[in-house]
């Protein structure tokens, strides 16, 4: 069994190492994506004609090449770890500012209404009773964003041996080990649905008020939920 998971010394990182350095190098970005997209979506709400013209910039960028995208940042950040991680920081907000977006305006005005009457501040109203109630779609896009990022991450087998469990994808073609091709492939979709899975979990803790089974009156629990 420990011959299985034996790596190329050429890769300097045990098996399980290069686990954590995918989920590093895959989370991280989104991560990053999460903390600029909550306030950028929060400006696109407020001001209505932001929002198609900064979406229309994000899509752009998606569209980009990821290698592509790392060619271009090899002469500022070099063969690293964070020539990987920008792109894929990039690329998350694509699906994080809708996202965040499109959660933020489900809220029902009589909510808000009812917050501003309490005393809520801009701020506090945004963070206690909006992204509350915005929490399923932001998770949403959040599981998107991040089973992306894991994918992606493998490219980056391509500029210095950034890939994680791609550079185990790399090694099984260079030197002929189907062995090596299945532990990336394989470990990779694990990854993906592992964090997946702990993102469901995530939502069921943070939205209490949503029913697990019929989903009539969802709205009118979070409405109760955030006026607590």
């Amino acid at each position: 069994m420990t011959e299985l998971f034996d790596m190329p010394s050429d890769l300097q990182h045990s098996y399980l190492g290069l686990v954590a350095l995918h989920l590093r190098e895959a989370l991280i970005p989104v991560l990053a994506g999460l903390l600029v997209a909550l306030p950028v979506a929060q400006l696109c709400v407020r001001v209505r004609w932001l929002y198609p013209p900064l979406l229309w910039v994000t899509t752009v960028l998606y569209a980009i090449p990821s290698l592509a995208f790392f060619v271009v940042l090899i002469d500022y950040t070099g063969l690293s770890e964070t020539t990987v991680m920008i792109p894929l920081a990039v690329y998350s907000l694509v699906v994080l500012v809708p996202a965040i977006v499109d959660g933020v305006r489900s809220v029902p005005q009589e909510t808000l209404a009812a917050a501003t009457a309490m005393g809520f501040g801009p701020l506090r109203r945004y963070v206690q009773v909006q992204l509350p109630i915005a929490a399923p779609a932001i998770i949403a896009g959040l599981r998107v964003a991040s089973v992306s990022s894991i994918s992606l991450v493998s490219v980056g087998m391509l500029i210095g041996n950034e890939g994680a469990l791609g550079n185990l994808l790399n090694s099984g073609l260079s030197y002929n080990q189907p062995r090596l091709v299945w532990l990336s492939v394989v470990g990779t979709a694990v990854l993906a649905v592992l964090v997946d899975a702990l993102l469901v979990v995530l939502r069921l803790l943070v939205t209490p008020w949503m029913p697990r089974g019929n989903r009539k009156n969802t709205r009118t629990r979070a409405v109760k939920e955030a006026a607590r």
